[in-house]
Parts: C-alpha cells; structure tokens; sequence
C-alpha cells in the first residue's frame, strides 16, 4: 500500500491521531468546528465506493462516531459530511458543525474566507473531550 498525507490536509489541521483505518485532523479554524477524516489506504482510492468491503465499514464507522461527538460536543443545528475532493483528491471526509448564524450559513463553508486558529488551550480541550467520548467510563 502506498500512503502519504497529503501536504494541504496535513497543514491545515490538528492531528488527533488513529480511529479505525483514519487519520482525524480538526481544523485549524475556530469559527467551524471541523473535523476532516483521512482513510490511511493505497493513494489510488479516491472515492469511498473504491473501499474495499471491510475498509468502507471501519470508515463509516469512524464517520458515524465523529458525527456523534461534534454533534454532542457542538450541538449544532446541523451536521454536515461531505467527501468532495475537487482541490485535495486523497480521499477524505469533512465533518462539520453549522449553526443557523455562522458566518456561511446557509451556504458552504469553504466559501467563507474569514479564519480563526484555534488557542492551543482549546486545541487540547477538544482533543481531551474526543478521547473521553470515543472511550467513555
């Protein structure tokens, strides 16, 4: 298998480490609790109907508890995932929290070039509330 993440999706994010077959990066952007979900296969998959059986189950799985926790983290007024790929074709898959009065509501969000890096603080505060709900006691 051939796998390297690439450059764009690798700067642009925090790295939350493993789930399944999946990188989990958050976006570096405060303003849209993002999460972007990075299927660790062969470069050559860049649509999730490509996966093979066993590999499309443990990424839908791992869409399923993302959503779960930015639903649960966020409380959102929606949930959108979305694996479009135009500009980055390795395959993955955006998760993202949008709220009724967010700087692009109702339209997308990589339409809107406002920016905010998340503090470093809030970073860890995220990270520490995904482990707990991916393992709770």
């Amino acid at each position: 298998m051939s796998f390297k993440l690439n450059e764009r999706l690798a700067k642009g994010g925090h790295d939350f480490g493993m789930l399944g077959i999946c990188r989990i990066l958050l976006k570096d952007n405060a303003i849209f609790p993002w999460f972007v979900i990075i299927p660790e296969v062969d470069e050559t998959i860049t649509e999730i109907h490509q996966l093979s059986d066993e590999d499309y189950v443990s990424v839908s799985t791992t869409i399923r508890q993302v959503s779960g926790f930015v639903d649960q983290y966020s409380q959102p007024d929606k949930v959108n995932v979305g694996a479009i790929g135009n500009i980055v074709r390795q395959l993955h898959i955006h998760i993202i929290a949008r709220f009724e009065n967010d700087l692009a509501w109702p339209g997308v969000v990589w339409g809107c070039k406002e920016k905010k890096p998340y503090l470093e603080v809030d970073v860890l505060k995220i990270q520490e509330a995904f482990k707990k709900s991916l393992h709770p006691k």
